[in-house]
């Protein structure tokens, strides 16, 4: 190693690195960004299933029905519930509003109890 790279600072780890609210939010949304693309495939194998008729939408639907089905049908709806207000929370952050730190934090707590509130309430009328 020359003198020059020896000198230079290094960045923090994430041994090091403290976690805040809006770093985890932000991890969050992109790994629900993941997850709904795996929901749009799961869309897309159910309306396959139903176009290649009852004896193989029957088997779609016993594992939608099952204990495992459901965790990722539930989870599916939340990511997107979570994707959808976080990205309403993006979009007035580019016009400028809720820059402060207690206005981000309150948006990012507001955002992740309104998403689980909206699974709920889209699971309890469905």
């Amino acid at each position: 190693m020359d003198d020059l790279n020896k000198n230079r600072p290094l960045s923090p780890h994430l041994q090091v690195y403290k976690w805040q609210l809006s770093s985890l939010l932000s991890i969050t949304h992109r790994l629900t960004s993941i997850i709904n693309t795996a929901g749009v495939t799961l869309i897309c194998f159910w309306i396959l299933s139903l176009s290649m008729g009852e004896d193989c939408y029957k088997y779609f639907a016993m594992f939608s029905s099952s204990i495992v089905g459901k965790f990722i049908l539930v989870g599916f709806t939340w990511s997107f519930c979570y994707h959808l207000l976080n990205g309403l929370r993006h979009l007035f952050w580019d016009m400028g509003y809720g820059y402060e730190i207690k206005t981000a934090n309150f948006s990012g707590i507001l955002v992740l109890t309104s998403s689980f509130l909206l699974t709920i309430i889209l699971w309890v009328i469905s």
